[in-house]
């Protein structure tokens, strides 16, 4: 397999498992052979919308191309599937016109966003950019612990305030300490809390506003990180937040750990927010610039499972 082959193998087995059982022996592509197809494609957390979307795309194909095989039928998923993912060009993970590049980095508490943000550091320090981490989740301890080790690690700075100070503060802080010093890129970590969704708006209209008070332009980016491994649950947190501001890029993580790696699919299809990184395990290297072609690729990649 790829780069994402590690964190799509769980995925990959359990929706051949269950089209393979179905294919078995059968001549052309029936309505057998397509129940089968949605109810794959549903066990990876692919959604329903988008799961119907795709068998009748599908069902269309094979009535007009004659698809009748387990090799045609999979290169006809891959090939809906990726249009279905946005355009072919390569993702732009970070845009340094912008200096300092600022990103607020959003989502629920426990879906990985404070070592989604450690690895993000560790990924520009190894380009060469100077990296500032702001630690704006003042309300968890462990979150600002977590932050500082993997600033350590990576090489970054990081500007933190004592427990329950005001989080916008912390990110004027950041930024104004960014432009002092010249860096090409500011990570901001935020709050995980869901539980009220105004007052997770005010937190993050404030936070903006306070960052446009030093960089008038910015946050440049609002990355969303949701946990692969919710599979639903993910829908619900992306829905939310894309209320609340005005997300423009996702991370995913714990691919690895889960068969539900259609959820992926089913973001972007549903929000049309296009994925920047996927993680796909534990180390530092394992936060990979999506690749649309090879996720899929490693997605539906039959030969791996004969």
């Amino acid at each position: 397999m790829g780069i994402f082959g590690k964190g799509v193998k769980k995925t990959n087995l359990n929706f051949f498992q269950k089209l393979g059982r179905a294919i078995t022996g059968k001549s052309r592509v029936n309505d057998d052979v397509l129940d089968a197809l949605e109810e794959a494609l549903l066990s990876s957390d692919m959604g329903v919308d988008t799961t119907l979307k795709l068998i009748d795309n599908i069902e269309d194909r094979v009535q007009k191309d004659k698809y009748v095989d387990m090799e045609e039928l999979t290169a006809l998923i891959r090939d809906e599937i990726a249009n279905l993912m946005g355009p072919d060009e390569p993702v732009q993970p970070f845009n340094f016109e912008k200096k300092p590049y600022v990103m607020l980095i959003v989502g629920v508490n426990g879906v990985g966003k404070t070592t989604t943000i450690g690895k993000l550091a560790s990924m520009l320090v190894k380009q060469g950019k100077k990296v500032v981490i702001g630690a704006s989740d003042t309300f968890r301890a462990a979150a600002v612990e977590q932050l500082d080790i993997w600033a350590g690690r990576a090489g970054a700075d990081i500007v933190k305030q004592p427990m329950g100070a005001d989080p916008a503060a912390v990110a004027f802080d950041t930024v104004k300490s960014a432009v002092a010093k010249g860096a090409d890129a500011v990570l901001i970590d935020t709050a995980g809390r869901l539980h009220n969704r105004v007052d997770l708006m005010n937190e993050l209209t404030k936070i903006r506003n306070v960052i446009r008070r030093v960089v008038p332009d910015g946050p440049h980016e609002v990355l969303l990180v949701l946990d692969a491994s919710t599979g639903q649950n993910a829908f619900v947190q992306a829905r939310e937040f894309s209320k609340a501001t005005d997300v423009t890029a996702l991370a995913v993580t714990k691919l690895d750990g889960s068969a539900k790696g259609g959820v992926v699919v089913g973001i972007v299809d549903q929000f049309n927010i296009p994925i920047k990184f996927l993680g796909i395990g534990e180390g530092v290297e394992d936060l990979k610039v999506f690749d649309k072609k090879e996720f899929v690729e490693d997605l539906f990649k039959l030969e791996d499972i004969q």
